[in-house]
């Protein structure tokens, strides 16, 4: 399958530079990118070289990430896709990253695939939305005309596409690796549809948080254990459904509720009090992720 590296795009206002909010995923304390080393051919983030506030040792900083543009697949089958890897203590396991409808450029999807590398993992996030995604400018009005443009048989494929290449790139060599899967919002409701239909038992388990237009008759095709994270406030993801998906699915599959917190709250925080919860939703994933992964 043909991957070809794109050379990064030289303005500092690219989504494609790797901000993070919170390089050290053990401590709640923000860290402030300061340095971004560019190539021609991918980014280097060094975390040892960003601005930690000073009660945080920098032995606890993160390791180093990878991050590059990537074209995958063949012919009309092509897509874009981002790819952050962990450098220093690289796990091995893989993870795909499904987005919300704002895209795989949106700057809190590629912050929060940054952290998740950081971790160890390697995250592929594709362009869904090939080049078309929601823009905060349009209207609520036009959400359905939107999505009617992007065909859920099309967007399966695409997925079908990442999910092949990480196969062969982190697969092949080394049968034991695993991959996962996550997903938000719209990327949370594919998540299940992935492994609905994922009977080879190519991902070991998935985290969907928040997950939206999902189907209940898909569940019980669903082999590996899910991690379901929502609020109690979220209308477009009700605890109700999540639990009848937990109860289907089984395997220890999980859903976890934080009272009082509506839609998109981990990975889009709007105030300090979302901020601790969605730390705190991030830490249920990252070791939800060592158990089902690494041991």
């Amino acid at each position: 399958m043909l991957c070809r590296r794109l050379s990064l795009p030289s303005s500092s206002s690219s989504s494609l530079l790797l901000t993070s909010k919170r390089c050290n995923s053990a401590s709640k304390k923000r860290v402030v990118p300061s340095f971004i080393q560019k190539k021609t051919s991918s980014s280097v983030v060094c975390c040892s070289q960003l601005k930690v506030e000073d009660d945080i040792d920098n032995a606890e900083a993160c390791e180093l990430v990878n991050g590059a543009e990537l074209e995958i697949g063949d012919g009309n089958d092509t897509i874009r896709a981002s790819l952050f890897q962990a450098v220093k203590n690289n796990n091995g396991a893989g993870i795909l990253l499904l987005t919300d409808i704002f895209g795989f450029e949106d700057s809190y999807t590629r912050d929060f695939a940054y952290r998740v590398a950081c971790n160890g993992y390697n995250v592929l996030v594709p362009d869904l939305f090939r080049g078309d995604p929601w823009s905060k400018d349009q209207s609520q009005a036009q959400l359905e005309q939107w999505l009617a443009k992007h065909d859920p048989s099309r967007i399966a494929a695409d997925i079908a596409t990442a999910t092949k290449w990480m196969v062969d790139e982190f697969m092949a060599a080394d049968s034991s690796r695993k991959l996962g899967i996550i997903g938000f919002c719209y990327g949370g409701g594919r998540v299940l549809d992935v492994l609905a239909r994922d009977q080879d038992s190519v991902f070991d388990t998935g985290v969907s948080f928040y997950g939206t237009r999902m189907n209940l008759s898909t569940a019980s095709n669903v082999k590996v254990p899910v991690l379901f994270v929502t609020g109690d406030n979220d209308p477009l993801c009700q605890v109700s459904i999540l639990n009848e998906f937990g109860n289907v699915i089984g395997n220890n599959s999980k859903v976890i509720v934080f009272e009082g917190r509506g839609h998109g709250f981990v990975h889009r925080p709007e105030t300090p009090e979302e901020d601790a919860d969605a730390e705190e939703a991030f830490m249920i994933m990252r070791n939800w992720l060592q158990n089902q992964l690494l041991e």
